[in-house]
């Protein structure tokens, strides 16, 4: 289509300038003025990259699900809003009982059965928590889970599969995407 109106679709070298910096060119057309560089992103990663670690938490009978929620902040302080996929939360058969609506409560981080730490309020720190290997060894799993979603190499898969604003819930039965509500 370029071709069409009269523009050059193969690359055009250009010559460098006079202070050593060479000219941009867009599909051989000269770009003027300064292009602020944008900010790097991950390179990201297929699905299948990260199939092994959902997979290994779906095979463990003690955990009856897990999920996220993924989206583009509406504002955030005056920086770049960027879709993004927030700390993952996991409901383990010792949570069973706990209200669905509170699955933040459940992020691994802080989680009441699997954290291999608790905050005191006493002491006003985190102490660690003596955990059973199994505990462990589920703790270390979901962990790889969550590090590999807070690389965002994963992104643009999860947004494509999820959507934007999407709470997402995976057990064994399915997945089940709610629209999320954020500030």
């Amino acid at each position: 289509m370029l071709a069409e109106v009269g523009f050059a679709v193969a690359r055009i070298e250009l010559p460098m300038t006079t202070a050593g910096t060479s000219r941009r060119s867009f599909l051989g057309v000269p770009v003027e003025g300064d292009v602020p560089p944008g900010e790097p992103r991950p390179v990201q990663r297929r699905l299948s990259d990260l199939e092994p670690a959902l997979r290994a938490i779906l095979a463990d009978d003690d955990i009856l699900s897990f999920g996220w929620t993924q989206y583009t902040p509406y504002f955030n302080d005056g920086e770049r809003c960027v879709f993004g996929v927030n700390e993952p939360w996991f409901r383990t058969t010792a949570d069973a009982t706990r209200d669905e609506d509170d699955d933040d409560a459940l992020a691994l981080s802080v989680h009441p059965t699997l954290a291999p730490d608790r905050y005191d309020r006493v002491s006003g720190r985190f102490v660690p928590v003596e955990r059973d290997a199994e505990t462990v060894d589920r703790h270390a799993r979901c962990q790889a889970l969550a590090d590999a979603l807070a690389t965002g190499e994963f992104n643009d898969v999860l947004l494509d599969a999820f959507g934007d604003h999407a709470h997402v819930r995976i057990s064994r039965s399915g997945i089940t995407v709610d629209e999320f509500m954020h500030n």
